[in-house]
């Protein structure tokens, strides 16, 4: 600064005196004052330097007027100018990093500005509500979401609640339900989410109607009971009579009892840990026991005089008799046996069930069980796993079913990655056939020679 104002003094001082020299006083004052108009014309073109550097390149050099008062404006200005472009980097940077979250949200996400047009929707929303980013930004809400309980939301401004509207990919057979909230903030703007509940009525839906099912399956005998209990404590009764009147009471609590057991099955079930590879059961060994419980089964339903079912289980072949199945065998057994009984309880006697098990091409195995009775209807197979679900109410009590054993069993072949497969015709019978993946079959180790059999 100090130069400066040497420099600018011994200019006028130089301008002064050759002005003396040449005019005299006049001539001095003349020079003084075009000293001056020298050193503001240098200063003014320098200073249009630094105003046509900030317009045209900003920050990216390094400025035009590196020295004196101009030179550290133009540095100020230019650490000012990195400062603000840097603070909009990390302003941007945090945008792109807030749209990454609101992208990555399992809900859907629309920002909405004061006049209700979409500035920005995530791929959720666009998948709820059917949106294109290219077709529908700037957009009025109400003009692409014409839902007639959204108009009705949006024209009420009362925003304290969710609004349940369809999906876009919504359809009688399988509805996809979307809650739908507004959120003001900002300067009159809105945040809109969106979440699909689908999932959450369907489970809302199941546990009405389970607590309903079990409420009625239990009430039934438990007013039977009464009604007996009653029967029994007012009203005269020959022995033959109580007797009847006791065994109907038994059939009765044994209905219960078998109902509780189940429900406590399906919990254990879903509540415990997935079998592992570490134990390993015969399959010999599951045939025979299904085997077992069906021949048994078999003659107490039926009838007297009536011809007994026809069962017929694969032959003790060596490589049948030697392989084994990972899992648990006590769930195994349930639910293999489950199906062969089932077969047993809805094929009228001198019905033919065969049981099979075999080999599949990818190492997996089948275990199939295949009846001659009455056949299911197609629209009845897809839901035959849900709890209480019956195609015949009053059948699956004659036969003693509470409505959840093909439940128990499709929980059981699920914890073992198996799978179950169900056809069937009305008047030709069913199939009932599970695969079983390659990595819970082996080859069980042959007897050494000489070991006692069992």
């Amino acid at each position: 600064m100090f130069w400066r104002i040497s420099i600018f003094a011994l200019l006028q001082l130089g301008c002064a005196a050759a002005g003396w020299r040449l005019l005299g006083p006049w001539g001095a004052a003349g020079g003084v004052a075009i000293a001056a108009w020298l050193a503001f014309g240098w200063e003014s073109w320098r200073g249009l330097r630094v105003i046509r550097w900030l317009r045209e390149d900003g920050a990216a050099s390094a400025g035009p007027a590196p020295h004196g008062l101009w030179g550290e404006a133009s540095a100020r200005m230019r650490r000012r100018l990195r400062q603000q472009e840097q603070q909009v980097v990390a302003s941007e940077q945090r945008l792109h990093e807030l749209l990454a979250a609101l992208q990555a949200s399992p809900n859907g996400v629309v920002l909405l500005d004061a006049q209700g047009h979409m500035e920005w929707f995530n791929q959720t929303a666009a998948q709820h509500f059917g949106l294109d980013a290219g077709r529908d930004l700037r957009q009025q809400v109400g003009n692409l979401l014409r839902e007639p309980a959204f108009s009705a939301y949006l024209a009420a401004q009362d925003f304290a609640h969710d609004v349940v509207v369809p999906g876009r990919d919504s359809t009688p057979a399988r509805p996809v339900r979307i809650a739908v909230r507004l959120h003001p903030y900002g300067d009159g703007r809105q945040l809109l989410l969106s979440r699909d509940i689908t999932a959450l009525e369907q489970a809302e839906a199941m546990r009405r109607d389970f607590v309903a099912n079990v409420s009625h399956e239990i009430r039934t005998p438990l007013t039977v009971l009464v009604g007996f209990i009653e029967t029994l404590r007012t009203l005269p009764l020959t022995p033959a009579e109580r007797d009847r009147y006791l065994k109907l009471m038994a059939q009765q609590a044994d209905r219960m009892q078998h109902l509780v057991q189940d429900l406590l099955t399906l919990s254990r079930l879903e509540g415990s840990p997935l079998p592992g590879l570490d134990e390993w059961t015969p399959v010999q060994a599951l045939l025979r026991h299904c085997e077992a419980d069906a021949r048994a089964l078999s003659v107490l339903l039926t009838p007297a005089g009536a011809p007994p079912h026809v069962l017929r289980f694969p032959a003790d072949a060596p490589q049948r008799s030697r392989g084994e199945l990972a899992g648990d065998a006590a769930e195994l057994h349930s639910a293999l046996s489950n199906l062969v009984t089932n077969a047993v309880r809805y094929t009228p006697p001198g019905g033919r069930i065969t049981v099979q098990w075999q080999t599949l091409p990818d190492g997996g195995a089948r275990f199939a069980v295949q009846d001659t009775g009455p056949g299911i209807a197609a629209e009845h197979l897809p839901r035959l796993t849900e709890r209480f679900y019956r195609i015949d109410r009053s059948r699956s009590r004659d036969t003693g079913g509470t409505g959840l054993g093909l439940a128990i069993v499709k929980h059981v072949l699920q914890r073992h990655g198996a799978t179950l497969q169900i056809a069937s015709v009305p008047g030709q019978g069913s199939v009932f056939s599970v695969d079983f993946p390659a990595s819970r079959l082996r080859d069980a180790a042959l007897p050494r020679p000489g070991a006692a059999s069992a």
